[in-house]
């Protein structure tokens, strides 16, 4: 796309800043109020357009709704993680794909030859960029959902290995986080934990 330059880049109202920044929280508890196929498809067409990479996009993603899908999910998350993954309407589950160089032809035409030289690395050679790539799309997720007005619940105890072989058998993925989804119910949240002051984290070269 053509730019005339400057170029002056929106700003997000405090509302907007408020949703995916200075209000994200992580919700503990899901009202049942459904969530449709046409929000989660939603919450992908936001989260696909920011930058990976090489444009490699190795993150992959299952919803899992169903009573059935909840059964073989749950027993797999920590015990604390259960009662409220249960409760909520939908529970994303985030994975990378190890072998993202297989649309590379697709996905970065501008560079012939990318996908063979990603090939020649083998799987553990690509797992350091992969998980690196999924990792900044499981951000972009979370903005998402909270951009289309959804909680976001994520969680890392759960057992990755099992939740890997039951839902991305095969050997090619791995399961990175699992995210509850939904409308938040009756307390929450957990009261706000504090962050670090600027002076601890920022510095000026």
């Amino acid at each position: 796309m053509e730019t005339t330059h400057p170029v002056q880049l929106p700003r997000l109202d405090e509302a907007g800043r408020a949703a995916l920044f200075t209000e994200a929280r992580t919700a503990n508890t899901f009202t049942d109020e459904p969530v449709t196929d046409e929000t989660l498809r939603s919450v992908w067409d936001l989260a696909q357009w920011p930058p990976t990479a090489a444009n490699t996009q190795p993150l992959r993603v299952t919803f899992v709704r169903s009573e059935e899908g909840k059964r073989r999910l749950v027993p797999l998350l920590a015990e604390g993680n259960r009662a409220k993954s249960e409760a909520a309407p939908v529970i994303a589950v985030l994975a990378v794909d190890l072998d993202f160089h297989e649309h590379s032809d697709t996905t970065f035409p501008i560079r012939p030859g990318f996908r063979e030289g990603l090939e020649s690395q083998g799987c553990e050679g690509r797992e350091a960029m992969a998980r690196f790539n999924a990792s900044l799309q499981v951000g972009y997720v979370l903005l998402a959902a909270r951009a289309l007005g959804l909680a976001t619940g994520p969680m890392a105890g759960f057992d990755a290995d099992a939740v890997t072989e039951e839902f991305f058998p095969g050997g090619r993925h791995r399961v990175l986080l699992v995210v509850n989804l939904g409308h938040p119910g009756p307390d929450a949240w957990h009261p706000r934990l504090p962050r670090l002051a600027a002076e601890q984290v920022l510095d000026f070269a």
